[in-house]
């Protein structure tokens, strides 16, 4: 390498570097806080029993998403972590074949099993916590669909999404888990109305 060639790729070296190490973690857009019409997911609902359907993850099922040891309980009868050495938003992520879904203008609840309650504000942009572990999350409206993203700070991301389909009769619930350009789970649950 000449001299003079060393003297041009040595900034642009340094200044790319200095761009890297300065790049937060991605920051999640909002969603719309405005119901559309005729969007109301309340109701009671079980889990469709369909053959081959992926299991949800749970508690480190996820390959490449570090999830800290369970040692601590909560009131809801739940193991959480106690110390953060690691983070996952699958930690955020709630199942049950049961659900009982209560609608309101603002927001939704979500009991799951009679057991959690998951409340989800229209257009919510916040920090939500599981024990010391933290992850933003947004969630709003993309037209009929009712959308949930939460990121972690390793920039893993899960995406959950609600519709009704058939009438109504059907509540479709899509489930990603993403982390860079990897696609690390994803699944579609249905539930019936009861």
């Amino acid at each position: 390498m000449t001299k003079r060639t060393f003297k041009f790729v040595y900034p642009v070296l340094i200044a790319g570097l200095a761009l890297v190490a300065c790049a937060s973690r991605p920051e999640l857009a909002a969603r719309s806080a405005v119901v559309p019409p005729g969007a109301d997911l309340s109701g009671l609902w079980r889990l469709r029993e369909e053959p081959g359907a992926k299991p949800v993850p749970g508690g480190g099922a996820e390959p490449g998403i570090r999830i800290p040891p369970k040692n601590t309980s909560t009131s809801a009868g739940t193991r959480r972590p106690k110390r953060a050495s690691g983070s996952s938003v699958t930690m955020f992520l709630e199942t049950g074949s049961s659900l009982k879904i209560s609608q309101t203008p603002d927001g939704l609840f979500i009991s799951f099993d009679r057991s959690i309650v998951e409340e989800y504000t229209f257009g919510e942009n916040r920090t939500v916590s599981v024990g010391p572990i933290e992850a933003q999350r947004v969630s709003g409206w993309n037209g009929m669909v009712f959308v949930v993203e939460t990121l972690d700070g390793q920039g893993t991301l899960l995406t959950e999404s609600w519709h009704l389909e058939s009438g109504g009769a059907v509540l479709v619930r899509e489930i990603s888990v993403t982390g860079g350009d990897n696609d690390r789970f994803s699944t579609r649950q249905r539930f019936d109305r009861i």
